[in-house]
């Protein structure tokens, strides 16, 4: 990952300090336009799940992130988050895994994963807007909540991909419901950088994430299965910010069903401002990590009131 830019142009960030006007910019929508594309069995080739693949609609050669969806979710409830990363320049595919109300092992998730990582070659580009192409040489791979599991067992070789991903992304990764019932494979080691993983890594948190909502529903995000704990086990470079005030299921879609998101203790703050937080630093880690654009992820690291909401802790190793 390449050393920051100079920057020319400053603004006041909302600590005062002066910062660099770019370095701002992750947090607001990029400039491409972008069109969301479900993609089903009536493709050809057809994927094996189906897939939700949001892209810019302006030609050129586009790095790609893969996002895997957490237990019960829908991949169309990230569409905001999904867009805001696209419009500056990513090719995001969400697969939609199967949906049962009863947690089981993940290795089935896993494998569809892979699968769908082994179809992009072929498979992406018959989807793409016109002159729009995958850059499959630089691949990540983000999951949320169990999807972060997910995405950490792919990342570690539960599963056997034909490409080789070049960034994980954890948000607010969960692993089970405690340190004594981790979901299979059980990949948490509650050793220092013992995650064996060759590639940058990002991990987002929620502050609230393991607090309950109520006495009927525990953590949605647990102690010792959550976000302190991957980023804890993962080998430099790695990045851990956590945004203090927002929980699990915050950076959903305003839409997604209340049924769904009212088990997780959330933020009284405005959701838009916690989508446009976690997808900000995604566009600042994956230009550093896929681009050897450092400059705005250095930026947030050194003065992190430049993000739309409070982060805290913020810390990275680098070597």
């Amino acid at each position: 990952m390449a050393a920051a830019a100079p920057a020319e142009t400053m603004n006041k960030s909302a600590a005062g300090a002066e910062v660099p006007e770019a370095f701002t910019s992750v947090f607001q929508p990029g400039k491409l336009a972008v069109e969301a594309i479900q993609v089903d069995e009536n493709a050809a080739p057809t994927p094996p799940i189906p897939v939700l693949i949001v892209a810019p609609k302006d030609a050129g050669t586009y790095p790609v992130a893969m996002l895997l969806h957490g237990f019960f979710l829908h991949n169309h409830f990230y569409e905001h988050l999904l867009r805001h990363v696209a419009s500056h320049g990513f090719i995001i595919v969400a697969p939609q895994f199967s949906i049962s109300i009863i947690p089981s092992g993940d290795a089935e998730d896993i494998a569809a994963a892979a699968k769908v990582a082994d179809w992009l070659p072929d498979g992406l580009p018959s989807v793409l807007p016109k002159g729009v192409e995958p850059e499959l040489s630089k691949l990540a791979l983000a999951g949320h909540s169990r999807g972060g599991h997910t995405a950490f067992s792919l990342a570690l070789g539960h599963a056997k991909t034909q490409l080789t991903f070049s960034a994980l992304i954890g948000l607010d990764p969960v692993a089970g419901t405690g340190k004594s019932s981790q979901l299979q494979p059980k990949i948490l080691t509650y050793e220092p950088s013992s995650f064996g993983m060759a590639m940058p890594v990002l991990v987002i948190g929620t502050g609230l994430g393991e607090e309950k909502k109520n006495i009927f529903f525990p953590p949605c995000a647990p102690k010792d299965v959550n976000h302190a704990e991957f980023y804890r086990e993962c080998r430099p470079p790695c990045y851990y910010l956590v945004t203090k005030d927002y929980g699990h299921l915050d950076m959903l879609d305003d839409d997604a069903p209340k049924f769904i998101t009212c088990v997780c203790k959330d933020g009284n703050g405005c959701k838009g401002k916690m989508r446009r937080c976690v997808a900000g630093i995604m566009v600042a880690f994956l230009n550093a990590a896929l681009g050897e654009k450092d400059a705005d992820l250095e930026a947030i690291l050194r003065d992190p009131a430049v993000a739309p909401t409070t982060l805290d802790p913020v810390e990275h190793r680098v070597a």
